[in-house]
C-alpha cells in the first residue's frame, strides 16, 4: 500500500494495493518500507502474532490491530483517565493545528510554515529550534485529545510526525533536530503519544510504520551516545528505556532496556552527591534529575520489573527528595543558585505527596498538604557538606526566615563562580534573591554578566571572578544559635572566610575575612530584591524600602576608609527575563600582604520597625579564629556570643 504526501494540504492518499510505502515531499520521495519495520521485530514475535506468512499490507494491519488491544505492556500514562488541561495545553495544542509552534517556551510561539521548517530560527538563541524539536506542542496535541476526542489533533498530530521523519533523518545536516537531549526526550515523550492517539482513525498503518521505524532509529541512536556524568545522561537514558519498555517486540530491545538501566544505576552513583544533591547544584536541574530517575523506575515497576534497580537505587532518590526539603524557601520557591529559576509558590506539592506515600514519610506529606497533614519536619537547619549548601529557618511556616548559602565545589556549565553567596527570606517574600542567569546561548554578554562573582552576595578581589575552593569550617545549630563558618580559596593568594551567625532566629551577623598576602580593592557585594532602596553613607546601611510587609536591613561597622557604593543590579527569576534592583558593595582597599580584611555585617528582616543591633568583636586580633566571640548589642541589652 502505498500513499501521496500533499504538503500543503496533509491529506493521505491511497493509490495502490500494496507496494513500499511511499511519501512524496517537496524535494524527494522517501521509501518507508514496512519490511524495513518487520525485520526489526523478533521473529518470535512475529511467528506468534502472525499464524501465516501474509503479504505486507495484511501484516501491517494485524500489527496495528495488536498494539491497539495489546495489555501485556504497561506504561505510566493512563488512557482511562483523562488529563486535567491547562489553559497552556489548549492554547500551545490549537496553535499547533495551524502550524504556530513553541520552541524555548519563554519565547512567543512562532509560525513554522504551511510546509513546516523544522530549522525554524525566529530568535537568536538556539535554545529555540533545539526545544522546538522536543515538541511540546505535540503533548499538549495528546492531553487535549485525550480529553475531547476531537479527531482534529489526532489528524495534525499524524500528518506532523510523519513529516518530521522524512525531513529529519539523522545526519549532520539535521543537527539542529539530533542532539542528544532532544532524542531522549522524544524517546519519552513520542511513546506517551502512542497511547494517546493510537485508537484514532488516523492513527493509521503508515503512520504505525513511520512512527516504529523511527523509534527504532532513536533507541538505535541512544545507544550509541552516552553522556556520562550529566544531565544529559538522564534523558538519554530515559529515552531509551521508554522505547524498550513500549516496544519489546523489537529483537533489540532487551539489549536496549538492559542498557538504559544500567545508565541508570551508574549514573545515580556518578552524579548525585553523598548529600542528596545532584552534582550541577541548581534546583531546576536537581528536580529533573529526580523525575528521569524516578518515571523509568515507575515504568519498570508496573511492568513487574521492579528488581531491576536495586535497593540502594531507591535510597538514592529518597535522599534525592530530601533536597528541595531542605533547601527550597519557605513559600516552595528556588533560591536560584546558578541555572536555576525561582519558580511559583508551592510548585513542588504535588511531589512531596506522591513522595509521601512512596518513602512512606510524614514530613513530606506535612509538606505538600501546606501543614494540613503529617507530621512537621524535626529540624530547622541542614548542612549538605558534599554539595556545599546550607539553610537555616525559624520554623516551617510561609512567614518564617530563612537564609540559604551556597559554597560548594565547580557545578560545570549550570553553575556560578558565586561561592559564599545567600538568598534570604522573610515573610512571604524574597528579600536578598540570587541573581540567576537570564539566558543560555542567545546573547553571551548578558550570559557572561549573569555569572559574575561580583553580582552575587559575596566577597571579590578585585572585582574578579573568584575558584572554587570550598570547605566548612564549623557547623553547629541550636535552639538560639546557628553558627555556619565555609572558606573558599577563591584567588591564589586570598582566602574568604565567612562566619554567619543566626541569632534567636530573627536576624543574621556575618563575618567576612580576606586572609592572604593579595593587595587590592576588597568588596563585599550585597543586592535586594527590586524596589527602591535607602542608603545611608554616614551609617554605611542600606534597607529595602516596601510599603507593606517585610524589608531588610543592612549595616556593616564602620572602620577606617571603608567605603559604601552602589553597583549595577540585575536579577533573573526567569528564562530571557530581567529586571534592575538594589545592589552595593562595602569596600576596603588591601594595600600590603600582611593585612587581613574584615567586615563584621548585621543583616536583619524586619516588619515594621528597623531593629537597633550593635556588634563588637572581642577577640578582633585573632584571624580566622573558629570561635569568634562578640557582644551583641539588641534594644539596649547586651549578650556574649562565642
Amino acid at each position: 500500500m502505498a500513499f501521496l504526501y500533499n504538503k500543503r494540504t496533509y491529506n493521505i492518499f491511497i493509490i495502490t494495493v500494496f507496494l513500499p510505502i511511499v511519501i512524496f515531499s517537496q524535494s524527494s520521495i522517501v521509501a518507508l518500507k514496512s519490511e524495513v519495520l518487520f525485520n526489526r521485530l523478533d521473529s518470535v514475535f512475529i511467528d506468534s502474532v502472525f499464524s501465516t506468512k501474509s503479504d505486507s499490507k495484511t501484516n501491517v494491519k494485524n500489527l496495528l490491530y495488536f498494539y491497539r488491544n495489546r495489555t501485556s505492556v504497561k506504561h505510566s500514562v493512563n488512557t482511562l483517565i483523562k488529563p486535567t488541561i491547562t489553559d497552556k495545553d489548549l492554547k500551545y495544542a490549537n496553535d499547533a493545528l495551524r502550524h504556530i509552534f513553541v520552541g524555548q517556551p519563554a519565547y512567543p510561539s512562532h509560525y513554522c510554515g504551511e510546509d513546516i521548517n523544522w530549522n525554524y530560527r525566529p530568535v537568536t538563541d538556539n535554545e529555540w529550534v533545539w526545544q522546538l524539536n522536543r515538541m511540546y506542542f505535540w503533548n499538549a496535541m495528546g492531553k487535549v485529545y485525550a480529553n475531547s476526542n476531537d479527531e482534529r489533533y489526532a489528524k495534525a498530530w499524524s500528518e506532523q510526525i510523519i513529516d518530521w521523519i522524512i525531513k529529519n533523518p539523522r545526519d549532520k545536516d539535521h543537527g539542529y533536530a539530533w542532539r542528544s537531549i532532544e532524542a531522549g526526550k522524544r524517546g519519552k515523550s513520542w511513546t506517551t503519544q502512542f497511547y494517546r492517539f493510537l485508537q484514532s482513525e488516523y492513527f493509521t498503518q503508515e503512520v504505525l510504520v513511520a512512527f516504529m521505524n523511527s523509534c527504532f532509529d532513536h533507541a538505535q541512536y541512544l545507544m550509541e551516545t552516552y553522556s556520562t556524568g550529566s544531565n544529559w545522561a538522564l534523558m538519554e537514558a530515559e529515552g531509551l528505556a521508554f522505547i524498550a519498555f513500549t516496544f519489546p517486540e523489537f529483537e533489540q530491545a532487551k539489549e536496549w532496556k538492559k542498557e538504559a538501566i544500567r545508565r541508570f544505576n551508574i549514573e545515580i552513583n556518578n552524579q548525585i552527591y553523598q548529600d542528596g544533591h545532584q552534582r550541577e547544584l541548581s534546583m531546576g536541574y536537581h528536580m529533573g534529575s529526580i523525575s528521569w530517575f524516578y518515571r523509568t523506575f515507575e515504568l519498570a515497576k508496573l511492568n513487574g520489573e521492579k528488581n531491576l534497580f536495586p535497593k540502594s537505587y531507591i535510597n538514592k532518590l529518597e535522599k534525592m527528595s530530601e533536597v528541595p526539603m531542605k533547601l527550597c524557601l519557605p513559600d516552595g520557591t528556588n533560591a536560584q543558585f546558578g541555572d536555576s529559576w525561582a519558580g511559583t509558590p508551592g510548585q513542588y506539592d504535588k511531589q512531596f505527596k506522591k513522595w509521601s506515600i512512596l518513602f512512606n514519610r510524614n514530613d513530606f506529606m506535612f509538606l505538600g498538604s501546606k501543614g494540613k497533614k503529617g507530621k512537621m519536619p524535626k529540624n530547622t537547619a541542614f548542612a549538605l557538606e558534599n554539595s556545599g549548601l546550607y539553610s537555616m529557618r525559624s520554623d516551617w511556616s510561609n512567614k518564617a526566615i530563612c537564609l540559604v548559602l551556597k559554597c560548594g565545589p565547580d557545578a560545570g556549565f549550570h553553575g556560578q563562580p558565586d561561592n559564599g553567596s545567600f538568598t534570604l527570606y522573610a515573610g512571604e517574600r524574597t528579600l536578598m534573591p540570587d541573581s540567576g542567569s537570564y539566558i543560555y546561548d542567545g546573547d553571551p554578554e548578558w550570559r557572561n554578566w549573569f555569572r559574575q562573582t561580583k553580582v552575587h552576595q559575596t566577597l571579590t578581589l578585585n572585582g574578579k571572578n573568584t575558584d572554587f575552593k570550598p570547605k566548612l569550617i564549623k557547623w553547629e545549630t541550636s535552639t538560639n544559635l546557628d553558627v555556619l563558618v565555609i572558606e573558599n580559596a577563591g584567588y591564589s593568594d586570598l582566602t574568604h572566610r565567612r562566619s554567619l551567625f543566626f541569632i534567636d532566629k530573627k536576624y543574621f551577623i556575618i563575618v567576612d575575612e580576606a586572609i592572604g598576602t593579595a593587595v587590592g580593592n576588597v568588596d563585599i557585594h550585597f543586592q535586594l530584591a527590586p524596589g527602591k532602596a535607602i542608603y545611608n553613607n554616614k551609617k554605611f546601611s542600606v534597607q529595602s524600602d516596601f510599603k507593606d510587609g517585610w524589608n531588610v536591613f543592612v549595616r556593616t561597622n564602620r572602620q577606617q576608609n571603608l567605603e559604601l557604593n552602589k553597583e549595577e543590579g540585575w536579577v533573573s527569576f526567569k528564562y530571557t527575563t530581567k529586571e534592575t534592583r538594589p545592589a552595593f558593595h562595602y569596600r576596603l582597599k588591601k594595600t600590603n600582604a600582611s593585612q587581613t580584611m574584615r567586615f563584621i555585617t548585621v543583616v536583619a528582616p524586619f516588619k515594621n520597625e528597623i531593629p537597633n543591633i550593635e556588634v563588637e568583636l572581642l577577640n578582633p586580633t585573632e584571624v580566622a579564629s573558629n570561635n569568634l566571640k562578640f557582644l551583641l548589642y539588641e534594644n539596649g541589652k547586651s549578650r556574649l556570643i562565642e
